[in-house]
């Protein structure tokens, strides 16, 4: 048999000991009874679009939601995080919103949305919802009045300039759109139809904490916070440092622009402060070491999505997809650890997957992976990091990339962007191709999978997203069934958790961070210790001595060996 050792160095690891070698130890976490609810539970993400549809219509809809929330409550969840359900045009898939207080008819009606809080409460279950704050839909009535000319009331509650600067959008192309009305430009860090707000206009800012403190009073359990890091602009707008083709990404000049947490401390003020809520910002380019600014008693939010681990493929966070570099284990280890040092005197929300990425088994894993196995090894690690685990709809059943032959087959307005911009960097057809079916954010966007009946039980009408092709085999109905399944391995996992002392409060180490096979760590509260090892290779990895002859709590193999197969996760109590 072909068992390799790991080398760390010169010296093999059976030889080494469990002493941190990060020299970085996790402070505990606060005890049981100062934890919040939030720190305690899992939170599943709905993307609704791809839910459930009740209707026939093809899209799923919130009385979708509250069909299957006793589903919802089986995976240990404590709060369901929605995506934008409000009026949209949809050119953003609900993230370009015409209104911040109405449900969208696509979705059902407000009083859906009560009903939905009120049976997800019965549950034990909060409802947090999307907010979307950098920008609004171009058709919402205070654009439309904006750009009707330079002297009405909200004038100036969009981002308008005479002449445009080099600044390419995150969707691509220019970050700057003519307006006929007022001949004028107006900025849009996505799309065209997504036209950026004046944070600087105090208006704007009541009216948004206006549009919080609404759904707060309809008894929401929390926020998520859209592209937060944009809504505070560069006091002098000018071109930034070009990249080959002449453009600048937006991100590279606006994101995290100082000053923005001064608007953010007010936001909390006016909105958060005295609510029993949680609140998580989407924040990609806080590095770790500005975390204690953003999250904790001294920040601004309880827990931040920061994107350091999700994009450690792409370099300062400019996500051109076709100059992705490949993801070396130690630098995604790395950017794991640092938030967990970052967030040791807060808390952090642990997520590999959701609307915006692709699947993690395709994404952290060799190819010829096997994809159980992998889905198992990523819930291994996102359930006994420290902190909130948050769950992507269909992440639980160990969903993979879609990867749809045609870039015609694509819904996604960001993936067609990406996809002209790799030919215009002078990629082919098929190798522009390539990279979208990796990266796509429709890779997570395909319907939910429920059972083996046509379009996977989702809806009776047409699918507005392909169903993925494995929906057979890989849907609620069959792997509820199956006791390997990738489903009931999440609810063991969950089951883990939420009854341990030491993985909702130990602290965390690294060990071994140089390794680009195994990912190792611990949790330990006072003289109790797990560890977990996750081999990352599609080859035998031999286990540390010590851990071999450790007990093993929870496997995404039934058996216990001295080393670890390919791609093997297990979890040992030390």
């Amino acid at each position: 048999m072909n068992r390799r050792t790991f080398i760390k160095g010169a010296m093999a690891l059976t030889a080494l000991t469990f002493t941190n070698p990060t020299g970085f130890i996790c402070t505990p976490t606060a005890s049981a009874e100062a934890r919040r609810w939030w720190q305690s539970k899992e939170v599943y993400q709905i993307y609704p679009k791809s839910f459930l549809d009740t209707t026939g219509k093809g899209t799923g809809d919130l009385r979708g939601v509250i069909r299957k929330l006793d589903y919802i409550k089986s995976l240990g969840v404590g709060a369901i995080w929605l995506t934008p359900v409000y009026v949209s045009p949809m050119v953003d898939n609900g993230y370009d919103i015409a209104d911040y207080t109405a449900i969208d008819p696509r979705f059902g009606t407000l009083e859906d949305f009560d009903e939905l809080i009120a049976e997800a409460k019965a549950r034990d279950i909060r409802i947090v919802m999307d907010l979307v704050y950098n920008h609004t839909s171009n058709k919402h009535a205070w654009f439309i009045e904006s750009k009707a000319s330079r002297d009405n009331p909200k004038a100036d509650w969009y981002i308008w300039r005479d002449e445009p600067t080099n600044w390419r959008s995150i969707f691509g192309g220019s970050a700057w759109q003519w307006c006929e009305e007022r001949q004028q430009y107006y900025l849009h860090t996505f799309a065209t139809a997504q036209p950026d707000l004046n944070w600087e206009n105090p208006d704007v800012r009541r009216a948004l904490y206006d549009a919080a403190n609404f759904w707060l009073d309809r008894g929401v359990g929390g926020f998520r916070i859209d592209a937060i890091v944009y809504i505070k602009k560069p006091s002098v707008f000018a071109d930034g440092a070009p990249d080959s083709d002449g453009t600048c990404s937006v991100h590279n000049v606006t994101a995290a622009t100082p000053g923005i947490l001064d608007f953010l401390r007010e936001f909390k003020r006016e909105v958060f402060d005295g609510r029993d809520i949680f609140t998580v910002a989407e924040a990609n380019s806080v590095k770790p070491e500005d975390l204690p600014e953003w999250v904790g008693s001294q920040g601004v939010f309880d827990m931040l999505f920061e994107f350091s681990h999700v994009n450690v493929m792409f370099n300062n966070g400019d996500e051109v997809w076709h100059r992705a570099k490949p993801i070396k284990l130690s630098e995604f280890k790395a950017a794991l650890t640092a938030s967990q040092r970052a967030t040791r005197d807060s808390w952090y929300p642990i997520y590999f997957e959701n609307h915006d990425k692709p699947r993690s088994v395709n994404n952290f894993f060799p190819h010829g992976s096997d994809k159980k196995l992998a889905a198992k090894a990523m819930a291994t690690i996102l359930f006994t990091l420290r902190g909130t685990p948050f769950v992507y709809q269909g992440e639980e059943l160990g969903f993979a990339n879609a990867a749809f032959d045609s870039i015609d087959a694509y819904d996604d307005i960001s993936s067609r962007g990406q996809y002209d911009l790799a030919r215009a960097d002078g990629l082919s057809d098929k190798q522009a191709l390539r990279f979208v079916q990796k990266f796509s954010r429709d890779n997570a966007r395909t319907p939910m999978q429920w059972d083996t009946s046509a379009n996977a039980g989702f809806t009776s009408g047409t699918p507005w997203l392909p169903v993925h092709a494995d929906f057979k085999t890989c849907n609620v109905e069959v792997e509820e069934r199956d006791s390997d399944s990738v489903l009931n391995f999440y609810r063991r996992l969950s089951d883990l958790r939420n009854g341990s002392a030491v993985l909702l409060g130990g602290e965390y180490a690294e060990l071994y961070p140089d390794s680009e096979e195994l990912y190792v760590f611990t949790r330990t509260l006072g003289d109790k210790k797990l560890c977990t090892v996750v081999n990352f290779t599609t080859h035998e990895v031999k286990l540390p001595a010590q851990i071999s002859g450790a007990k093993k709590i929870l496997g995404n193999y039934a058996d216990a060996k001295n080393y670890l197969r390919a791609t093997e996760a297990a979890i040992y109590e030390l």
